[in-house]
């Protein structure tokens, strides 16, 4: 009888582990779709957004998969594509590989987002140089990081310092910056691009997989 209460109480423990790992970011995206690591922080920045009207959001690096990883990939171009649907705001995402801008379309058009988002073909640094707007809302998440490769780790933090500095006259004392791979060995993504933020104003509100910052 011991043995059976002990069996049981594992599976309940096992379960109860499950479902706080499970992150889904319903009711925005069905609740099938988990987004672990980076559920509370998209979820932070989406409620921010709401507070402050976000209106024009930037993304580098589309959702190359669409949905189909929002585990591991994000699936980031979705998630800020339905926030724009729903608050009447609008996504522009910019990759420079164009297999990744077809096949992110696609799911935008399955899910009638094409009125909401504007997918781009170019180098990340150049379109946000000649972006014309100010910017709400920042995502970065443009350059392919190797935690094993010193080179591509690199490459990947100077490329995010340089999204920064390409778009910082555009961003104001109401924008949100969203960074995705943070928590890597190495550094991460931001590690440049948050260290030149701070000497420039801004402060980290969430540090997490991805970081989150304000002014």
């Amino acid at each position: 009888m011991l043995i059976i209460s002990v069996s049981i109480l594992f599976f309940l423990v096992f379960k109860f582990i499950q479902k706080i790992k499970y992150k889904s970011l319903y009711p925005l995206l069905p609740k099938e779709y988990n987004f672990g690591k980076r559920r509370d922080t998209f979820l932070k920045a989406i409620n921010m957004m709401v507070d402050r009207g976000s209106s024009v959001l930037v993304e580098t690096g589309v959702a190359r998969h669409g949905l189909v990883y929002s585990k591991s990939d994000g699936a980031s171009t979705i998630v800020f594509g339905m926030f724009s649907k729903n608050n009447k705001s609008k996504l522009y995402s910019v990759d420079i590989n164009p297999d990744n801008i077809a096949t992110c379309q696609k799911t935008i058009d399955e899910m009638n987002l094409s009125s909401y988002v504007e997918l781009n073909i170019s180098d990340s640094i150049k379109y946000l140089k000649t972006f014309p707007q100010k910017v709400d809302f920042l995502y970065l998440d443009s350059y392919d990081y190797n935690r094993n490769n010193p080179e591509i780790i690199k490459a990947s933090q100077e490329h995010h310092l340089k999204e920064i500095k390409a778009i910082e006259k555009k961003l104001h004392q109401n924008s949100i910056i969203l960074m995705d791979d943070c928590r890597l060995p190495g550094g991460g993504k931001g590690k440049e691009a948050i260290k030149y933020l701070k000497s420039n104003g801004w402060r980290v509100l969430m540090d997490k997989y991805q970081v989150l910052m304000i002014k």
